[in-house]
């Protein structure tokens, strides 16, 4: 005689939900520590929403949750977390740990609130081969990544303009886990970042200095692959 499963499926698509939400606690203790003067432990969480965000849609599919769970729209929450952790909580340690010149500092905030605002609303966020149309206002991995790479503001500010006008661009970025095209170098080399960027938040501002190029290398592996599917994968 089979046993019953522990949970129904609407209890575990319950408790998914409920995981998707939990990022935004894990982005308030973000700032709640760099606000504390831990920053370290800031960026950590930081990598925490990464993982929760990573995790929560492919088990999101693996159980049909809206199917079993269809009282939340878990898109509608995702986006909403998403925007908390991707958007807000990264801007406000921006201001918080004077990254931005001074007398400055509220336009450029003002603008990634604003743009990110707007790519999160867009219609045409991702195509039906998992490509997202324009920056998808990943703030929460640029905002460590110049951090911990110590840029000088005149680096900060143009990356601040050249990716919020990317947002509301045509421009397509690459899911690292759903696109199929160089799937294995993507997610190969997502990895290696993801490690490294880890790594270096655990020991901020510390940590090995030759991890450091890696922040740099795979960013522009992605823009590589952006301008490819842009311009030229379509051509014949």
């Amino acid at each position: 005689m089979a046993r019953e499963p522990l949970l129904t499926q609407p209890q575990k698509g319950f408790l998914l939900h409920a995981f998707t939400a939990s990022g935004a606690i894990a982005g308030l203790l973000s700032l709640s520590a760099v606000m504390n003067g831990h920053v370290r432990a800031g960026l950590i969480w930081l990598i925490v929403c990464q993982l929760i965000d990573g995790f929560d849609g492919p088990l999101a599919r693996r159980i049909d949750i809206e199917i079993h769970a269809p009282q939340i729209d878990g898109h509608i929450l995702d986006l909403v977390v998403d925007y908390v952790t991707c958007v807000v909580v990264p801007v406000a340690l921006l201001i918080e740990l004077d990254m931005l010149p001074r007398g400055r500092e509220f336009w450029f905030a003002g603008l990634i609130i604003f743009t990110g605002a707007l790519w999160f609303a867009r219609t045409d966020q991702e195509t039906e081969d998992h490509w997202f149309n324009g920056f998808p206002a990943a703030w929460n991995i640029v905002v460590p990544t110049l951090l911990i790479l110590d840029a000088n503001n005149p680096t900060k500010e143009l990356a601040i303009l050249f990716l919020c006008g990317l947002s509301l661009s045509k421009v397509q970025f690459p899911h690292v886990v759903r696109v199929i095209k160089f799937r294995s170098i993507t997610l190969s080399i997502a990895t290696i970042y993801f490690v490294a960027l880890t790594w270096l938040s655990a020991q901020f501002p510390d940590g090995p200095s030759w991890l450091k190029p890696i922040l740099i290398l795979a960013p522009l592996y992605i823009v590589g692959l952006s301008i490819w599917k842009t311009w030229f994968a379509e051509v014949k």
